[in-house]
């Protein structure tokens, strides 16, 4: 059943009650000595109080009417939120999640949703065998340099030395690219260091007739204001530059999310999942793969050249995601919670966000 203080009415009195609290004595509307702005952004705030508290109201209503019509629905909502989803994307599948399943079948549902919404490069068309110009961008110590040396070496042992070239951008940490220069000599690879957009020009024209050129950015931060400039430095090469962004697995999901945002993904080419070794729970980082539909090439577990990079597995990663973690989390939500964690994100409650893609479901793994 839903908890007491959300299936009970709320008095006024109430209201008024735990709206004095905390809060500076409120001007009474009617008071001629009140400015015009300060009363209405008092009335503002006040519908806003009283808009939280009816949608946690209905949401505890909605919360224990699904429990008692949908069970297996509610169940398979709790281990999405368990295992670290978003509940914006948890609520997108539980509304598209057809009723009347039991647990087994809601969870073989969600898990062909999950494997249907994320989009991996297949064999035989990742970049080493097909080659071209890749950038690889991302905050400050989310693998780059090392990334660049596993496909470098990737690359060097199906093709051959003569049919890679690598550039570095990063002139700005002392030493940055000498350690890509080392990578280079140990196979045989030329390294380029650029300082501006003519510079990179002149080098990518000079490297038309080489199979697969790796550029190595300088790391930055999703909120320093070079971001631009290096987006610029990119754009305007000459030559058509895929940019891949890497994504910590072991990050936050609000702070990888901004780092998509921040990136700009709709000038993405797709992205690679690094430091899989080191997440608890890659829900996270899949959960903002999937939603703003970005193009998994590679996955990273850790520091070897270059073995420890692969291609994604769909099947392996929704397996892995799905398994309960182990232990107690402070993260995760209990029972009289979860009304007000789908408020918050407007599940529940009526409130569409409208600033996410929309969650495909397939049903057709789930037919015969």
């Amino acid at each position: 059943p839903p908890p007491t203080a959300l299936s009970s009415p709320i008095s006024r009195s109430q209201i008024a009650e735990l709206q004095g609290k905390g809060k500076p004595a409120v001007m009474e509307t009617g008071s001629k000595d009140a400015p015009p702005d300060l009363m209405s952004q008092e009335i503002i705030r006040e519908i806003k109080f009283l808009r939280g508290m009816l949608e946690g109201q209905l949401s505890g209503f909605a919360w224990g009417e699904l429990q008692r019509e949908e069970p297996a629905k509610v169940e398979a909502l709790r281990h999405m939120l368990s295992v670290g989803f978003s509940p914006l994307l948890s609520r997108q599948l539980l509304d598209k999640m057809p009723s009347g399943y039991d647990l087994e079948k809601s969870l073989r549902w969600l898990k062909a949703a999950l494997m249907h919404n994320l989009h991996v490069v297949k064999a035989g068309d990742d970049i080493v065998e097909c080659g071209g110009v890749y950038a690889l961008t991302g905050p400050t110590g989310v693998g780059k340099t090392t990334t660049v040396a596993k496909l470098a070496a990737r690359c060097t042992l199906k093709h051959g030395p003569a049919s890679l070239a690598l550039i570095t951008t990063d002139t700005y940490r002392i030493g940055a690219h000498e350690q890509l220069r080392i990578y280079g000599k140990i196979l045989g690879v030329p390294v380029y260091v650029i300082k501006d957009e003519a510079d990179l020009q002149f080098t990518l024209s000079d490297l038309q007739n080489k199979h697969l050129i790796l550029i190595d950015t300088v790391g930055m931060s999703q909120r320093d204001r070079r971001l631009s400039e290096q987006v610029a430095l990119l754009s305007g090469a000459g030559r058509s530059i895929k940019r891949l962004l890497l994504l910590s697995a072991n990050g936050q999901g609000s702070t990888l999310e901004d780092v998509v945002r921040s990136y700009n993904k709709d000038d993405m080419d797709g992205c690679i999942l690094t430091k899989i070794d080191e997440a608890i729970s890659i829900a996270p980082a899949l959960d903002v793969v999937i939603r703003h539909k970005l193009m998994l090439h590679y996955i990273a577990n850790g520091q070897r050249v270059p073995e420890d990079l692969h291609l994604p597995n769909p099947v392996y990663l929704v397996d892995r995601v799905l398994k309960p973690v182990q232990g107690d989390s402070p993260f995760t939500p209990l029972e009289a919670e979860y009304p007000l964690v789908m408020a918050a994100t407007g599940g529940l409650s009526g409130v569409e966000p409208t600033a996410y893609t929309e969650v495909k479901r397939d049903v057709g793994a789930l037919r015969g």
